[in-house]
């Protein structure tokens, strides 16, 4: 349950009115998330996140919707928000990803948090030459 009260639809007025009309036209859905209804309590808060959510995950760049989404679902791992995992969880589905991906993205989430905290513990130094990941097919 959320701490403060979000802003329903049906309560919505001028800029936030507005801002969820784009959130529902631009996600293709028929409804306001409770992120953003949560948000909406501070209108230019909710304005200047949606314009950077439709700006990085909204238009494609070098990155598809696929990456840009296990990105996400890999950062709300590590950070341990159950809202943004369980969104992300089903875009990555949505875009493709199957079960047996999902566990592979589960895995390497456990390498790196397990390698980054083994090398940042030990303060391991960095390499004088570059190396390009921990193997792969590259």
């Amino acid at each position: 349950m959320a701490s403060v009260e979000m802003i329903e639809e049906e309560a919505a007025a001028g800029r936030v009115k507005e801002v969820y009309y784009r959130i529902k036209e631009s996600l293709g859905i028929d409804f306001v998330p409770n992120m953003y209804k949560t948000m909406a309590r501070n209108p230019s808060y909710l304005e200047a996140s949606w314009n950077k959510v439709s700006a990085i995950m909204g238009q494609e760049h070098q990155l598809d919707d696929l990456t840009k989404a296990i990105i996400a679902l890999t950062v709300s791992t590590m950070n341990g928000c159950g809202y943004c995992i369980e969104v992300y969880t089903s875009a990555v589905a949505k875009y493709g990803l199957d079960d047996d991906g999902r566990t592979e993205v589960a895995a390497v989430i456990d390498l790196f948090n397990g390698l980054n905290k083994f090398n940042t513990g030990l303060g391991v130094e960095m390499d004088e030459k570059p190396w390009y990941g921990c193997g792969g097919s590259g």
